[in-house]
């Protein structure tokens, strides 16, 4: 399994689009093949930082879904929103 994690940073201003276009999208996110778990995390000390955390079944599945029309949709629109550029990593479990 594939465990995705993204850094959005928006401008405050910004915030309340940005939980609508991911409110309006989640479902759809969890329906693509692979995807196993989709969940929104938002900083604490920075409350206009949020992340996605997602586990795929694996890197080509998540790769399916970013070629995908959704992602096409989805992250240009997220993309606009925000402040500084994503920060995204894909990690494993060790061990």
């Amino acid at each position: 399994m594939l465990l995705r994690i993204v850094r959005l940073t928006f401008d405050p201003a910004q915030v309340p689009a940005f939980l609508a276009l991911f409110r309006a999208s989640e479902a759809r996110i969890r329906q693509q093949p692979g995807c196993q778990h989709l969940e929104l995390w938002q900083d604490t000390d920075q409350p206009h930082v949020y992340c996605t955390y997602s586990h795929w079944l694996d890197a080509a599945a998540l790769d399916a879904y970013r070629r995908s029309a959704l992602f096409g949709e989805v992250w240009p629109a997220t993309k606009r929103l925000l402040a500084a550029p994503a920060q995204a990593f894909s990690v494993v479990r060790a061990g």
